[in-house]
Protein backbone atom coordinates (compact mmCIF):
# COMPACT_ATOMS: atom_id res chain seq x y z
CA UNK A 1 0.00 0.00 0.00
CA UNK A 2 1.60 3.06 -1.18
CA UNK A 3 1.25 6.15 1.10
CA UNK A 4 -1.38 7.75 -1.04
CA UNK A 5 -3.79 4.95 -0.18
CA UNK A 6 -2.68 5.56 2.82
CA UNK A 7 -3.83 8.72 3.10
CA UNK A 8 -7.06 7.79 1.27
CA UNK A 9 -7.56 5.09 3.71
CA UNK A 10 -7.07 7.59 6.97
CA UNK A 11 -9.32 9.68 5.12
CA UNK A 12 -12.09 7.35 4.94
CA UNK A 13 -12.10 6.12 8.52
CA UNK A 14 -12.64 9.89 9.58
CA UNK A 15 -16.08 8.85 8.97
CA UNK A 16 -16.27 5.81 10.95
CA UNK A 17 -18.27 6.63 14.68
CA UNK A 18 -14.87 6.40 16.59
CA UNK A 19 -12.93 9.66 14.59
CA UNK A 20 -16.71 11.10 14.64
CA UNK A 21 -16.23 11.08 18.50
CA UNK A 22 -12.36 12.23 18.22
CA UNK A 23 -13.97 15.29 16.12
CA UNK A 24 -16.17 16.18 19.10
CA UNK A 25 -14.01 16.36 21.63
CA UNK A 26 -12.10 18.69 20.12
CA UNK A 27 -8.68 17.74 20.88
CA UNK A 28 -5.48 18.06 18.06
CA UNK A 29 -5.04 14.70 16.35
CA UNK A 30 -1.66 13.93 14.96
CA UNK A 31 -1.60 11.51 12.07
CA UNK A 32 1.17 9.63 9.99
CA UNK A 33 3.78 6.85 10.09
CA UNK A 34 5.56 7.57 13.64
CA UNK A 35 6.46 10.42 15.87
CA UNK A 36 10.11 10.75 16.80
CA UNK A 37 9.09 11.86 20.59
CA UNK A 38 5.32 11.95 21.67
CA UNK A 39 6.08 13.72 24.33
CA UNK A 40 6.44 17.16 22.05
CA UNK A 41 3.22 16.65 20.67
CA UNK A 42 0.89 20.17 21.21
CA UNK A 43 -1.70 19.66 23.87
CA UNK A 44 -5.23 21.51 24.03
CA UNK A 45 -7.50 21.79 27.46
CA UNK A 46 -10.00 17.83 27.32
CA UNK A 47 -13.17 19.23 29.20
CA UNK A 48 -14.66 16.02 29.53
CA UNK A 49 -11.53 14.42 30.95
CA UNK A 50 -9.59 17.43 32.23
CA UNK A 51 -6.06 18.47 32.15
CA UNK A 52 -4.51 18.84 28.43
CA UNK A 53 -4.53 15.79 25.44
CA UNK A 54 -3.88 15.25 21.94
CA UNK A 55 -5.39 11.74 19.45
CA UNK A 56 -2.64 10.18 17.60
CA UNK A 57 -3.78 7.73 14.54
CA UNK A 58 -1.28 6.38 13.17
CA UNK A 59 -1.27 4.46 9.16
CA UNK A 60 -0.86 1.11 10.77
CA UNK A 61 -3.95 1.51 13.31
CA UNK A 62 -6.32 0.50 10.88
CA UNK A 63 -9.57 1.06 13.29
CA UNK A 64 -8.02 -1.64 15.69
CA UNK A 65 -6.14 0.91 18.45
CA UNK A 66 -6.63 4.43 19.12
CA UNK A 67 -4.06 6.41 21.00
CA UNK A 68 -4.21 9.80 23.19
CA UNK A 69 -1.43 11.46 24.95
CA UNK A 70 -2.47 13.29 27.78
CA UNK A 71 -0.95 15.61 30.94
CA UNK A 72 -2.00 16.04 34.31
CA UNK A 73 -0.94 19.42 35.74
CA UNK A 74 1.05 18.86 39.21
CA UNK A 75 -1.12 18.74 42.20
CA UNK A 76 -4.78 17.72 40.14
CA UNK A 77 -6.33 15.12 38.84
CA UNK A 78 -8.65 13.83 35.28
CA UNK A 79 -12.25 13.31 36.00
CA UNK A 80 -13.62 9.48 36.72
CA UNK A 81 -14.51 7.59 34.01
CA UNK A 82 -15.29 4.62 32.79
CA UNK A 83 -15.24 2.39 29.31
CA UNK A 84 -16.43 -0.46 27.42
CA UNK A 85 -12.91 -0.56 25.86
CA UNK A 86 -9.72 -1.53 27.02
CA UNK A 87 -6.81 0.80 27.66
CA UNK A 88 -3.29 0.58 28.71
CA UNK A 89 -1.45 3.47 30.14
CA UNK A 90 2.72 3.93 30.33
CA UNK A 91 3.54 6.90 31.91
CA UNK A 92 6.17 9.14 30.07
CA UNK A 93 6.52 11.28 33.10
CA UNK A 94 6.15 12.03 36.27
CA UNK A 95 4.57 10.61 39.38
CA UNK A 96 1.00 9.95 41.09
CA UNK A 97 -1.53 7.43 41.64
CA UNK A 98 -4.37 5.81 40.10
CA UNK A 99 -8.06 4.97 41.65
CA UNK A 100 -10.21 2.21 40.55
CA UNK A 101 -13.71 0.90 42.05
CA UNK A 102 -16.99 -0.01 41.46
CA UNK A 103 -19.92 1.68 43.03
CA UNK A 104 -20.57 -1.65 45.07
CA UNK A 105 -16.83 -2.51 46.27
CA UNK A 106 -14.19 -0.79 48.28
CA UNK A 107 -11.68 2.09 46.09
CA UNK A 108 -8.42 0.24 45.25
CA UNK A 109 -5.33 2.66 44.73
CA UNK A 110 -1.90 2.28 43.78
CA UNK A 111 1.16 4.64 43.10
CA UNK A 112 3.11 4.93 39.93
CA UNK A 113 5.90 6.78 38.57
CA UNK A 114 7.96 7.26 34.98
CA UNK A 115 7.59 4.24 32.86
CA UNK A 116 4.98 2.37 35.11
CA UNK A 117 2.23 0.73 32.72
CA UNK A 118 -0.74 -0.30 34.19
CA UNK A 119 -4.61 -1.05 33.21
CA UNK A 120 -8.09 -0.19 34.38
CA UNK A 121 -10.29 -2.66 34.73
CA UNK A 122 -13.26 -3.24 31.68
CA UNK A 123 -15.79 -0.67 32.96
CA UNK A 124 -14.20 0.28 36.35
CA UNK A 125 -14.40 3.70 37.50
CA UNK A 126 -11.29 4.98 37.72
CA UNK A 127 -8.86 8.14 38.48
CA UNK A 128 -5.05 9.51 37.50
CA UNK A 129 -3.72 12.14 40.34
CA UNK A 130 -0.53 13.77 39.70
CA UNK A 131 1.07 13.18 43.38
CA UNK A 132 4.22 15.57 42.33
CA UNK A 133 5.53 19.24 41.65
CA UNK A 134 6.05 18.42 37.72
CA UNK A 135 3.58 17.96 35.40
CA UNK A 136 2.82 14.28 34.60
CA UNK A 137 2.44 13.12 30.68
CA UNK A 138 1.04 9.55 29.84
CA UNK A 139 0.47 7.60 26.30
CA UNK A 140 -2.74 5.75 26.40
CA UNK A 141 -3.14 3.35 24.01
CA UNK A 142 -7.14 1.68 23.88
CA UNK A 143 -9.14 -0.97 21.51
CA UNK A 144 -11.73 1.83 21.33
CA UNK A 145 -12.12 2.25 17.73
CA UNK A 146 -13.56 -1.49 17.86
CA UNK A 147 -15.94 -0.51 20.70
CA UNK A 148 -17.29 2.58 19.68
CA UNK A 149 -17.57 1.39 15.56
CA UNK A 150 -19.74 -2.19 16.38
CA UNK A 151 -22.04 -0.29 19.19
CA UNK A 152 -21.87 3.49 18.02
CA UNK A 153 -24.00 4.40 21.12
CA UNK A 154 -21.85 6.47 23.72
CA UNK A 155 -24.50 6.19 26.24
CA UNK A 156 -23.29 2.02 26.22
CA UNK A 157 -19.98 3.04 25.98
CA UNK A 158 -19.34 5.58 28.73
CA UNK A 159 -22.38 4.96 31.10
CA UNK A 160 -23.31 1.11 30.86
CA UNK A 161 -23.61 -0.11 34.24
CA UNK A 162 -22.42 -3.30 33.63
CA UNK A 163 -19.30 -4.95 35.70
CA UNK A 164 -17.16 -7.74 35.01
CA UNK A 165 -15.90 -9.61 38.35
CA UNK A 166 -14.09 -12.30 36.36
CA UNK A 167 -11.26 -9.77 35.04
CA UNK A 168 -12.01 -7.09 39.02
CA UNK A 169 -14.10 -7.57 41.79
CA UNK A 170 -11.64 -5.58 44.33
CA UNK A 171 -9.19 -7.90 45.24
CA UNK A 172 -6.68 -6.80 47.80
CA UNK A 173 -3.63 -6.64 45.80
CA UNK A 174 -5.21 -6.80 42.54
CA UNK A 175 -2.40 -4.34 41.45
CA UNK A 176 0.94 -5.37 43.19
CA UNK A 177 3.46 -6.20 40.18
CA UNK A 178 2.98 -9.70 40.03
CA UNK A 179 5.87 -12.77 39.34
CA UNK A 180 3.66 -15.28 37.69
CA UNK A 181 5.89 -15.94 34.52
CA UNK A 182 5.88 -19.06 32.49
CA UNK A 183 6.88 -19.85 28.99
CA UNK A 184 3.40 -20.65 26.52
CA UNK A 185 4.12 -22.21 23.35
CA UNK A 186 7.30 -19.88 22.33
CA UNK A 187 6.09 -17.27 24.04
CA UNK A 188 7.46 -16.06 27.36
CA UNK A 189 4.51 -15.04 29.36
CA UNK A 190 4.11 -12.51 32.41
CA UNK A 191 0.88 -12.26 34.03
CA UNK A 192 0.80 -8.68 36.01
CA UNK A 193 -1.83 -6.00 36.34
CA UNK A 194 0.63 -3.49 36.87
CA UNK A 195 4.94 -3.16 36.35
CA UNK A 196 6.53 -0.32 38.15
CA UNK A 197 9.30 0.24 35.71
CA UNK A 198 9.24 -0.33 31.87
CA UNK A 199 12.91 0.07 31.90
CA UNK A 200 14.02 -1.79 34.61
CA UNK A 201 11.87 -4.79 34.68
CA UNK A 202 14.02 -8.04 33.65
CA UNK A 203 12.67 -9.87 30.64
CA UNK A 204 13.47 -13.58 29.56
CA UNK A 205 15.86 -14.54 26.78
CA UNK A 206 13.98 -15.19 23.45
CA UNK A 207 16.73 -16.21 20.35
CA UNK A 208 13.79 -16.10 18.21
CA UNK A 209 13.49 -12.87 16.92
CA UNK A 210 16.98 -12.12 17.11
CA UNK A 211 20.48 -12.36 18.21
CA UNK A 212 20.82 -11.74 22.23
CA UNK A 213 17.27 -10.65 22.31
CA UNK A 214 15.20 -10.63 25.61
CA UNK A 215 11.37 -10.30 25.33
CA UNK A 216 8.55 -11.01 27.42
CA UNK A 217 4.75 -10.20 27.00
CA UNK A 218 2.39 -9.54 29.94
CA UNK A 219 -1.35 -10.08 29.74
CA UNK A 220 -3.29 -7.14 31.93
CA UNK A 221 -7.03 -7.46 33.77
CA UNK A 222 -8.33 -9.95 31.29
CA UNK A 223 -7.80 -8.04 28.44
CA UNK A 224 -7.11 -9.33 24.83
CA UNK A 225 -5.06 -5.54 24.73
CA UNK A 226 -1.73 -7.03 25.67
CA UNK A 227 2.26 -6.24 24.63
CA UNK A 228 5.46 -7.02 25.02
CA UNK A 229 8.82 -5.39 26.44
CA UNK A 230 11.97 -6.10 24.27
CA UNK A 231 15.57 -5.72 24.70
CA UNK A 232 18.80 -6.06 22.71
CA UNK A 233 22.09 -5.65 22.39
CA UNK A 234 24.01 -2.41 21.22
CA UNK A 235 24.97 -2.36 17.59
CA UNK A 236 22.57 -5.33 16.64
CA UNK A 237 19.10 -5.62 14.73
CA UNK A 238 15.89 -8.04 15.34
CA UNK A 239 14.75 -10.00 12.30
CA UNK A 240 12.00 -8.47 10.24
CA UNK A 241 8.21 -9.98 10.48
CA UNK A 242 4.63 -9.11 9.76
CA UNK A 243 1.37 -9.52 12.01
CA UNK A 244 -1.98 -7.98 12.45
CA UNK A 245 -2.51 -3.89 12.34
CA UNK A 246 -2.87 -1.68 15.20
CA UNK A 247 0.55 -3.22 17.39
CA UNK A 248 2.01 0.11 19.10
CA UNK A 249 5.71 0.55 19.35
CA UNK A 250 7.22 2.69 22.05
CA UNK A 251 11.07 3.56 22.12
CA UNK A 252 12.25 3.81 26.14
CA UNK A 253 16.08 3.16 25.64
CA UNK A 254 18.70 3.43 22.89
CA UNK A 255 18.25 5.20 19.13
CA UNK A 256 18.27 3.88 15.56
CA UNK A 257 15.50 3.04 13.14
CA UNK A 258 12.95 0.87 11.95
CA UNK A 259 12.46 -0.72 8.34
CA UNK A 260 8.80 -1.04 7.16
CA UNK A 261 7.61 -2.75 4.08
CA UNK A 262 4.39 -4.32 2.49
CA UNK A 263 4.94 -8.41 2.23
CA UNK A 264 3.37 -7.34 -1.46
CA UNK A 265 7.17 -6.54 -2.06
CA UNK A 266 8.47 -9.75 -0.50
CA UNK A 267 11.21 -10.57 1.27
CA UNK A 268 14.04 -8.68 -0.90
CA UNK A 269 12.54 -5.85 -0.99
CA UNK A 270 15.54 -3.58 -2.41
CA UNK A 271 16.88 -5.87 -4.32
CA UNK A 272 13.67 -6.64 -6.38
CA UNK A 273 13.41 -3.04 -6.93
CA UNK A 274 11.11 -2.42 -4.14
CA UNK A 275 13.22 0.41 -2.29
CA UNK A 276 11.08 3.49 -2.98
CA UNK A 277 8.17 1.52 -1.75
CA UNK A 278 10.25 0.45 2.21
CA UNK A 279 9.42 3.34 4.93
CA UNK A 280 12.25 4.27 6.75
CA UNK A 281 11.57 6.09 10.57
CA UNK A 282 14.42 7.16 13.16
CA UNK A 283 13.15 6.13 16.61
CA UNK A 284 14.40 7.17 20.28
CA UNK A 285 13.24 7.09 23.75
CA UNK A 286 9.44 8.08 23.57
CA UNK A 287 9.18 7.81 19.23
CA UNK A 288 6.07 5.81 18.74
CA UNK A 289 5.50 3.96 15.37
CA UNK A 290 2.82 1.28 14.29
CA UNK A 291 3.57 -1.31 11.73
CA UNK A 292 0.23 -1.54 8.75
CA UNK A 293 -1.08 -5.37 8.41
CA UNK A 294 1.41 -7.27 6.64
CA UNK A 295 4.25 -5.12 6.19
CA UNK A 296 6.74 -6.45 7.41
CA UNK A 297 8.85 -4.12 10.35
CA UNK A 298 12.57 -4.50 11.35
CA UNK A 299 14.37 -2.67 14.54
CA UNK A 300 18.09 -1.48 14.16
CA UNK A 301 20.05 -0.02 17.57
CA UNK A 302 22.63 2.38 16.42
CA UNK A 303 23.13 3.04 20.29
CA UNK A 304 26.27 2.11 22.18
CA UNK A 305 23.99 0.25 25.09
CA UNK A 306 21.24 -2.03 24.67
CA UNK A 307 17.92 -0.70 23.42
CA UNK A 308 14.29 -1.76 24.60
CA UNK A 309 10.93 -0.98 23.16
CA UNK A 310 7.71 -1.44 24.57
CA UNK A 311 5.04 -2.78 22.01
CA UNK A 312 1.45 -2.45 23.07
CA UNK A 313 -1.06 -4.42 20.56
CA UNK A 314 -4.60 -6.28 19.95
CA UNK A 315 -5.14 -9.69 20.11
CA UNK A 316 -2.41 -11.67 20.51
CA UNK A 317 -3.12 -12.59 24.42
CA UNK A 318 -2.24 -16.17 25.14
CA UNK A 319 -5.09 -15.94 27.50
CA UNK A 320 -8.25 -14.36 25.64
CA UNK A 321 -7.06 -15.26 21.79
CA UNK A 322 -7.98 -13.67 18.80
CA UNK A 323 -8.61 -15.61 15.43
CA UNK A 324 -8.02 -12.18 13.21
CA UNK A 325 -4.67 -12.17 15.05
CA UNK A 326 -3.71 -15.74 14.44
CA UNK A 327 -5.13 -15.14 11.08
CA UNK A 328 -2.55 -12.24 10.47
CA UNK A 329 0.45 -13.94 11.19
CA UNK A 330 -0.48 -17.45 9.50
CA UNK A 331 -0.52 -19.38 13.15
CA UNK A 332 -0.05 -18.66 16.97
CA UNK A 333 3.49 -18.05 16.77
CA UNK A 334 4.00 -17.04 13.35
CA UNK A 335 5.95 -13.93 14.25
CA UNK A 336 8.57 -15.68 15.50
CA UNK A 337 8.67 -18.82 12.89
CA UNK A 338 10.56 -18.77 9.29
CA UNK A 339 8.48 -17.37 6.45
CA UNK A 340 9.46 -21.08 4.77
CA UNK A 341 7.68 -22.85 7.90
CA UNK A 342 4.50 -21.13 7.22
CA UNK A 343 5.12 -18.20 9.49
CA UNK A 344 5.74 -14.50 8.73
CA UNK A 345 9.31 -13.93 10.16
CA UNK A 346 12.70 -13.51 8.03
CA UNK A 347 15.29 -15.10 9.27
CA UNK A 348 19.02 -13.31 9.09
CA UNK A 349 20.05 -15.69 6.46
CA UNK A 350 17.08 -15.16 4.03
CA UNK A 351 16.73 -11.03 4.28
CA UNK A 352 17.76 -8.89 1.44
CA UNK A 353 21.76 -8.47 1.95
CA UNK A 354 21.31 -4.90 0.89
CA UNK A 355 19.66 -4.56 4.60
CA UNK A 356 22.75 -5.83 6.47
CA UNK A 357 24.79 -3.40 4.33
CA UNK A 358 22.59 -0.58 5.15
CA UNK A 359 22.74 -1.26 8.73
CA UNK A 360 26.76 -1.40 8.66
CA UNK A 361 26.60 1.73 7.15
CA UNK A 362 24.22 3.79 9.65
CA UNK A 363 26.84 1.96 12.59
CA UNK A 364 29.73 3.42 10.63
CA UNK A 365 27.96 6.85 10.54
CA UNK A 366 26.86 6.90 13.82
CA UNK A 367 30.24 6.09 15.73
CA UNK A 368 31.95 8.84 13.63
CA UNK A 369 28.98 11.43 15.25
CA UNK A 370 27.58 11.86 11.44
Amino acid sequence: MTDIKMKAMMESLKKTPYHRWVEGEGLPLVEGHGLEDVRDVELKPWRRMGGKAAFIHLYGMEGITGMYVAEIPPGEALNAERHMYEEVICVLSGQGATEVWHESGKKQSFEWGAWSLFSPPLNSRHRLVNGGREPVKFLAVTNAPLIMDTFHNLDFVFNSPITFPDRFSGEENYFAMSQNRYVSGMRNLWETNFISDLQTASLEADKHKGTGLQLTQFEMTGNALIGHVAHWPAAQYQKAHYHAPGAILVGMQGQGYVLLWSKEHGIHPFGDGHGDQVVELNWREASVYCPPGGWFHQHFNLSRFPARHLAIRYGGSRLHPCGMSIAAKRQEDGTVISIKKGGTLIEYEDEDPAIGRKFTEALKKAESGG
